[in-house]
């Protein structure tokens, strides 16, 4: 058997013929010619290094299937793990209360199926919100863990592989839950949203939570006018105030540190308005800002140091001994690329973001709506819509950096998947060549520009 790890966490446990018969599904389902190829069958009994090279090729095919933008989105390849994570955590189908919270701290109860997919819970939320149906498109579910000072650190964005109600809940730590937050970038997006009294009610909740968290700035005469407009309940007057502030739509995130524009600076990253804004220490204490356009990272990649005495990995997250980096490669002039990394337990969160931004790009380019981003149910079955079908998944680069230390592979678009026989499990296993996935939004930089 072996542990399937996606986005760093154990997901679940599969055996060989499990995959085997995914891989028979999505042949009949898609053609030989699509599907990568199969590690083949042994009939003798595996000599350890027999199982080693099988395992590191079934990471690379499961690792293949997720790239390709037509497998990786297909039902049968996300129905697979969403049971086989329902199975590994022994959780029956059943009915149950499941609590979302909204940003002002609601929670909402929906009754739903353990088994139950991310875009079922969501319906069910915006179904118990009264949210109209081409609205929700601009949510989404994240799992969130809550710090000491009641602010939430954001894990993840939930999946379409994943059930939430096991997602959260075989954490075991009461401190993970779900929270609804809009998923889009770009504010002129609120327009739609705020056509809605359901819609203007969350995202107004949303803004004066961000504002109360400090990751809006406020200055006192701001502040003043802010209050001002709660008070007379003028919701659509207070945000298009806001959208006037620093960081309005901006995720904020824990502090961390990174390599730039020196090693070991410790930074506060924010992501928002196609970049990743950065608010830098630096070793004689004077802070600066800078940011990093979307468009002009070439590729980037999410990799995990695990150093060789650790444990079995499977843990809950956010443990020490995995150290998570984000790093870019950036066009800082017309000629001259540089790495940019970023070292944080929110790596993961951070590579989701730059995905969705560039997502959303590819999305407005072709001439799409992020209505349509909302993938329809057709029959019980799930159809993404044409404006989405547009966004093809980044292909793999080759490293430039051939020097760079081996680092466990953790995410090659949205999310990794990497295999470990559970028998022999060593963090040793897991370390193997970089991933990294390439910008369909990049672009390069004009003399106008420069």
């Amino acid at each position: 058997a072996y542990n399937i790890h996606v986005n760093g966490v154990l997901h679940c446990r599969v055996r060989y013929s499990q995959l085997l018969g995914l891989h028979e599904q999505l042949r009949k389902e898609y053609g030989a010619n699509v599907v990568p190829a199969f590690p083949p069958k042994k009939i003798f009994t595996l000599t350890p290094a027999e199982v080693e090279q099988r395992r590191e090729q079934l990471e690379k095919y499961m690792q293949a299937v997720r790239q390709d933008p037509t497998l990786g989105g297909s039902e049968t390849f996300n129905s697979f793990l969403r049971k086989a994570q329902q199975e590994t955590q022994q959780i029956p189908t059943e009915e149950v209360v499941l609590e979302v919270l909204l940003s002002n701290g609601q929670r909402v109860r929906v009754t739903i199926l353990t088994s139950d997919q991310t875009e079922d819970v969501l319906e069910a939320v915006a179904s118990k919100l009264d949210l109209p149906d081409d609205l929700v498109g601009y949510f989404s579910l994240f799992l969130v863990r809550e710090t000491k000072d009641g602010a939430f650190s954001f894990v993840r964005k939930l999946q379409e592989f994943e059930l939430p109600y096991v997602s959260v809940t075989s954490l075991h730590n009461p401190e993970f839950q779900i929270i609804l937050r809009k998923s889009y970038w770009d504010s002129a997006y609120d327009d739609d949203v705020m056509e809605h009294l359901v819609g203007l009610n969350l995202l107004y909740a949303q803004t004066v939570s961000d504002i109360e968290h400090g990751w809006i700035l406020v200055n006192k005469e701001q502040h003043r006018q802010l209050k001002s407009l709660q008070e007379k309940v003028s919701k659509k007057e207070f945000i298009r105030l806001a959208q006037t502030l620093k960081y309005y739509g901006y995720l904020k995130f824990e502090p961390c540190v990174t390599d730039f524009p020196e090693k070991g600076c410790h930074v506060v990253v924010s992501a928002g308005n196609n970049e990743l804004n950065f608010q830098v220490r630096l070793p004689n204490e004077q802070i600066k800002e800078g940011s990093f356009k979307v468009t002009r990272m070439r590729c980037w990649r999410v990799t995990s140091s695990v150093p060789m005495n650790n444990g079995p990995s499977g843990s809950s997250p956010g443990k020490s001994e995995v150290k998570l980096e984000l790093a870019f490669e950036y066009l800082m002039s017309k000629d001259r690329l540089q790495w940019v990394t970023i070292t944080s337990p929110q790596a993961i969160m951070l590579s989701i973001c730059l995905q969705s931004m560039v997502d959303e790009l590819m999305v407005k380019k072709s001439g799409g709506s992020i209505r349509k981003m909302f993938r329809r149910r057709v029959n019980g079955a799930l159809r993404r819509s044409d404006s989405q079908q547009a966004v093809k998944s980044p292909p793999l680069l080759d490293s430039p950096d051939a020097s760079r230390e081996p680092v466990a592979k953790l995410s090659s678009k949205l999310t990794s998947v990497s295999l470990r026989g559970i028998s022999h499990s060593s963090s040793a296993n897991d370390v193997g060549a970089n991933d990294f996935h390439g910008n369909y939004a990049f672009e390069g930089i004009g003399d106008e520009d420069l």
